[in-house]
């Protein structure tokens, strides 16, 4: 256990955000999931609505750190790739 005041001000803010990425990256997932699904429901009009705030999101976790940067450009292709294919059928 740490001994320091320091030591223990970092064990308490490295719990806090801890937490705060967790449920960042839980949102993150789930907002990726939910694209999927419209994917793959063919439903091209609800994911292209979709797409700007998923992509916000990812944008936002890479930001924060909760993905790196590469990460998040390649979600970002793959998923606009699946809506171009599926808007072109």
């Amino acid at each position: 256990m740490a001994n320091t005041i320091s030591a223990l001000k970092r064990v308490r803010v490295t719990e806090r955000r801890t937490e705060i990425n967790r449920t960042r990256k839980t949102r993150l997932r789930h907002q990726i999931r939910a694209m999927r699904r419209l994917l793959e429901s063919k439903d091209a009009k609800g994911a292209a609505e979709l797409a700007s705030k998923t992509f916000s999101m990812i944008d936002r976790s890479a930001k924060w750190g909760i993905i790196k940067k590469n990460t998040a450009a390649r979600y970002k292709s793959r998923l606009t790739l699946r809506l171009r294919k599926l808007s072109a059928a």
